[in-house]
């Protein structure tokens, strides 16, 4: 069966579905809560934050996370654990073990990368495609996108009317919005934005910015591939890999930090730890002897 590539998240929005506005799409039923009277709808950073972290949660509990030992967990933690807070916003990050080339970021800090994306970026690719999604983050896109997906979804027809603040979610509900928030839909200046936020997150940590435009060169090698039909249709409307992989070299060039950049060694494999054996040593006495006069 051929294997798909699913690249979403920092993947889809380096060449996935755009729309005027962040937005999460459920369908038809979506336009019904919009009808039913939400202008008086209040949705806060705090309502943002804990709606996504519920929905993540259930993520996690459906997915096989690496752990604490996995080699994909510790090479994780070592690439992204030393910016684990920023600017208003705390991060937490796991890795899911999938081969589909997947990552995404929520608006209440967490941060879920897919194993088989780690399979194909070396540590500063894999910086790169990262703080995209942390751009999402830090820019309020994902804040935005989980309003979208709260307000438009068919839930609100139970609740919009009720009340002016969020209400609880059932477990079916939270399963859709998961599912939405892996499928987040983002604007052109959005997503231009966010590559901007990668390049100087790198720029000012002092990684080699370079591997951006490398990671958009892997993705655009992939659409050139045997997935080349799935890959284009989502790249339908919005520019190409190749593209932003150029865009991010011009910027480059423009601070005179270009040079060709050359993938790393890619390891996700656990670092072998090895015992020493105890030795003994035996302790020998010689006896003296005394030749008699």
């Amino acid at each position: 069966m051929k294997k798909k590539f699913i690249v979403l998240g920092v993947l889809l929005a380096a060449f996935g579905f755009t729309k005027a506005n962040a937005q999460i799409n459920f369908g038809d039923k979506a336009i019904g809560a919009v009808q039913k009277g939400v202008s008086g709808f209040t949705f806060s950073n705090a309502d943002a934050a804990k709606l996504s972290k519920e929905a993540v949660d259930k993520l996690d509990a459906e997915h096989e996370i690496a752990g604490p030992t996995d080699g994909y967990a510790i090479r994780l933690n070592r690439v992204f654990g030393k910016h684990a807070s920023g600017d208003g916003f705390t991060l937490n990050y796991k890795v899911y073990k999938l081969k589909e080339v997947n990552a995404f970021a929520t608006a209440d800090g967490s941060v879920r990368v897919y194993s088989g994306l780690m399979d194909i970026m070396d540590d500063n690719e894999l910086i790169a495609v990262i703080g995209h999604e942390i751009g999402h983050v830090a820019n309020n896109d994902s804040r935005d996108a989980i309003r979208a997906a709260y307000q438009k979804e068919a839930l609100m027809d139970g609740v919009a009317s009720q009340s002016a603040t969020v209400a609880s979610v059932t477990d079916s509900q939270l399963g859709k919005i998961g599912s939405a928030i892996i499928d987040s839909k983002y604007s052109r200046k959005q997503e231009s934005e966010a590559d901007l936020f990668a390049y100087n997150f790198m720029k000012k940590n002092g990684y080699d910015v370079n591997a951006e435009e490398s990671a958009f060169r892997i993705l655009a090698k992939m659409s050139e591939g045997s997935e080349a039909s799935f890959i284009d249709q989502m790249m339908s409307s919005h520019p190409d890999s190749k593209k932003r992989a150029d865009d991010t070299k011009k910027r480059a060039e423009k601070d005179g930090l270009y040079k060709p950049y050359v993938q790393q060694k890619i390891v996700n494999t656990a670092p072998v730890t090895t015992t020493k054996k105890a030795t003994t040593t035996k302790k020998t006495t010689t006896k003296k002897t005394t030749k008699k006069k």
